[in-house]
């Protein structure tokens, strides 16, 4: 390269780089005089937006590195996903995440399931990409305590919930190399003519607006149960205290907060506290284990049978709690309640041992 090219290629450079700054400068100054105007907050930096950039998009766009197989997701998915969505994907309360798939759908692409309004709606007959699966588990899951898991765990969930549904062997390893590769039984059948837990054949948004008796006052309301509102720490303090929606103390429904509770809302919540069956509802224990009948594990009653001429039962059944184990009533393993306090857990044993009435 002669010297005259090589001076107009570094001008030509300099300029590219002067206006590529010129350009980023420009915009944190407008967003701090933004900020400086409305008189609240100020400009995000790059590293608290990259925190929040985080989605993985269909065409792959921002897709992490590793990889998972489908054994391991199974051990990940026994302790952190069956006690809401159920051993086998059926789900215990929460969506089923499995089921309704065809083995004819995966060759062409439409879910059969979905030619129905009382098709079986599931993970595996509704989403059109691997990648929406992958994003879900890594955004949101486990709903407890979300984005807790590593890429490689997220990875190997997200394997095991596609055997599940009989879309990869046993064997497989999913990673960001195949990822977009995986042929979904819905990859070619995207309709918006009905709502994911639908079986009414409408869409969950109909479009239409307000135009004669309308409702005059929106009541905000939550569907969350007691036990669930404080899984995220206080909402009041996660929220301003101006706009059309403001967060309510969810401490009051938490007793292992409970020094922090003001005076009355421990009050309020002291009753429901006392009452083992209101424990077992908020530690999320009848998730797997029925008062009468079982679930995913035995019901109360059956334990209590079980365990009722045993002398030391009450603190044989405190260590099973707080332990966790597996063997003693099928192969379904039980997850230990480390996070479980000493005195909620001896006062569910004792109930127990008590006969569970």
């Amino acid at each position: 390269m002669s010297r005259s090219l090589k001076g107009a290629m570094s001008t030509l450079l300099a300029a590219v780089l002067c206006g590529v700054t010129a350009t980023a400068v420009a915009q944190v100054n407008a967003a701090s005089t933004e900020a400086g105007r409305i008189g609240l907050g100020r400009a995000a930096t790059a590293i608290e937006i990259a925190g929040w950039d985080i989605d993985v998009r269909p065409d792959g766009h921002g897709v992490r590195k590793g990889r998972g197989t489908v054994a391991q997701g199974q051990d990940l998915y026994d302790a952190k996903c069956a006690s809401c969505h159920g051993t086998f994907g059926e789900s215990n309360r929460y969506l089923s995440i499995a089921g309704g798939v065809k083995p004819d759908d995966l060759k062409t692409g439409r879910a059969s399931a979905l030619k129905s309004p009382d098709g079986l709606r599931t993970l595996g007959t509704k989403l059109n990409y691997a990648t929406t699966l992958w994003d879900y588990i890594n955004r949101a899951m486990p709903w407890t305590n979300p984005q807790s898991l590593t890429p490689d765990e997220v990875y190997a969930l997200t394997a095991y919930v596609l055997h599940l549904n009989e879309i990869v062997p046993a064997n497989f390893e999913l990673s960001d190399q195949n990822l977009t590769k995986v042929q979904m039984p819905n990859r070619n059948g995207m309709t918006t003519d009905h709502g994911m837990l639908s079986v009414k054949g409408k869409p969950d948004v109909q479009g239409s607006s307000c135009m004669k008796d309308c409702v005059k006052e929106v009541k905000i309301t939550s569907e969350l149960p007691a036990f669930a509102r404080n899984q995220h720490d206080n909402l009041a303090e996660q929220s301003r205290p101006l706009g059309p929606t403001r967060g309510i103390d969810t401490t009051i429904y938490d007793a292992s907060r409970s020094a922090a509770v003001p005076a009355r809302a421990a009050q309020a919540a002291a009753p429901a506290l006392a009452d083992p069956k209101a424990l077992l509802a908020q530690k999320a224990c009848t998730a797997c284990h029925g008062l009468t009948n079982k679930v995913v594990g035995p019901g109360f009653n059956d334990v209590a049978a079980r365990y009722r001429d045993k002398a030391d039962a009450v603190s044989y059944l405190v260590k099973k709690i707080k332990s966790g184990g597996e063997g003693v009533w099928g192969a379904v393993p039980m997850p230990p309640q480390t996070a479980l306090k000493d005195d909620d857990a001896h006062a569910i044993a004792k109930w127990i041992a008590g006969g569970a009435r």
